[in-house]
């Protein structure tokens, strides 16, 4: 069946039919393809590395929802574990054996997890973060990198002022301006903005929040040093280092990008794999500090559907496979070749490409530049890159409608499936200097 874009075919119709009941016809804005120029596709369903549209088009998927499947799509354990968990029950408001369980994987993966606290999200995630280290510090500023995405709660969603290192306005209408002003925005992997921060707050800091590896700006490395000197400078000024690998944790080994980079933070957030697709997220930490929330202390969190045993299942399920050797070597064999040759083709196209990439978790930015921080990502060329997309959707390539998100490679891709993305790449880029 041919491909349809801009609104047109079933998926268009369906579009137009979300729209007269779900604010925007999505419910997450990058779904509506707004950076990209054309309506979306609507999912029909997936399996493996394949996703199949309503209009009966198939797509090697690098969205894997948003990173969460790192096994693929309709994995065979993982959906018996959920669907033997159904039949159980799908929800109960108590305490169940799969919630311990979950937590034990974690606290074994992550050294720097003394304990766990399971929630639905990322953004719940942090949200509890920056309220116990708030609570646990008694104070309240928090200090976040431009470019780092860390969820829609009224602390994180804030920009900086007019220069580096300044206090942050609100992103968005409703967002309190005292509350925005109490959050410190400092360029990605600038030290030396870092240290005039601290310098001239740091009695007042409570925590610094940071992704590891920049996955909301597209993929984003430290350089060498960034993340020692920011636990050196927390511990320093007795501000709590909240890493958020709701992306990266799971993703880049067994133990996340603080076991890659050697780097101990007293808070850790996650979210995406822990879930095996289905809504699930986790804060843990030192035990000091997590004793702090209810019950246990007075920071109060509290949720419903927190470890709800359908999420807790898949995610059993999910976390058991990621430990079996080799996994992760696996993963980074194919996406060694996807990046090679995703580069090779632009430069035989002659067309300027930066690809930076960690273990599965890469982006492509077309830009002569490296790419360190936000700035150097927002200067990268998005007119080639939304005809790059347009171009890799029309020939059944599947990527982020966004410049500022990753691609991600699951087990469930092969090697013919890499393959035929890097001939597809070549076609594409091909067909922009036409």
């Amino acid at each position: 069946m041919s491909r349809v874009f801009n609104r047109f075919g079933i998926s268009g119709a369906q579009f137009v039919r979300a729209g007269r009941c779900i604010v925007g016809g999505v419910n997450s804005p990058v779904r509506a393809f707004g950076s990209v120029d054309c309506g979306p596709v609507f999912i029909g369903r997936g399996k493996g590395s394949k996703i199949y549209d309503i209009d009966g088009n198939e797509y090697i998927d690098y969205v894997c929802s948003w990173g969460a499947l790192i096994l693929g799509h309709s994995y065979g354990p993982v959906i018996k574990a959920v669907q033997d968990s159904a039949d159980r029950g799908t929800s109960f408001g108590a305490p169940t054996v799969a919630e311990t369980e979950l937590a034990e994987i974690i606290c074994d993966a992550f050294a720097s997890i003394d304990k766990v606290r399971l929630v639905s999200s990322g953004t719940e995630a942090v949200m509890t973060a920056i309220r116990l280290a708030r609570g646990f510090t008694g104070r309240d500023y928090i200090v976040k990198m431009a470019g780092c995405y860390h969820g829609h709660s009224d602390s994180m969603l804030v920009r900086a002022g007019s220069g580096s290192a300044e206090f942050s306005k609100p992103l968005s209408p409703g967002v309190v301006k005292s509350l925005a002003s109490r959050t410190l925005v400092v360029d990605y992997n600038d030290i030396d903005g870092l240290v005039r921060v601290f310098n001239k707050h740091g009695k007042k800091i409570a925590g610094c929040i940071i992704e590891p590896v920049a996955a909301n700006m597209g993929v984003v490395l430290p350089k060498a040093g960034y993340l020692r000197k920011i636990r050196s400078l927390c511990s320093q000024n007795k501000s709590l280092l909240i890493f958020d690998e709701v992306i990266t944790g799971f993703r880049l080994c067994y133990g996340g990008a603080q076991k890659i980079f050697k780097i101990r933070p007293d808070l850790t957030c996650l979210g995406k794999i822990i879930g095996g697709g289905l809504p699930c997220a986790a804060l843990g930490g030192r035990g000091d500090i997590m004793d702090m929330l209810s019950p246990m202390g007075a920071v109060y969190q509290a949720g419903t559907l927190s470890g709800n045993p359908l999420a807790t299942a898949a995610a059993v399920a999910t976390l058991r496979v990621l430990k079996s050797k080799n996994f992760y070597d696996k993963l980074e064999a194919k996406s060694k070749l996807l990046a090679d040759g995703l580069t090779d083709a632009a430069r035989r196209n002659s067309i300027p490409l930066k690809i930076n990439r960690i273990g599965s978790l890469l982006s492509c930015f077309f830009t002569k530049k490296t790419v360190k921080n936000f700035s150097d990502a927002k200067s990268a060329d998005m007119k080639i890159f939304k005809a790059f997309f347009a171009q890799m959707l029309k020939q059944g390539i599947y990527i982020a409608p966004s410049p500022f998100e990753a691609m991600f490679i699951s087990a469930a891709h092969t090697k013919n499936d890499v393959e035929k993305t890097i001939a597809k790449a070549d076609n594409s880029l091909k067909a922009l200097k036409d």
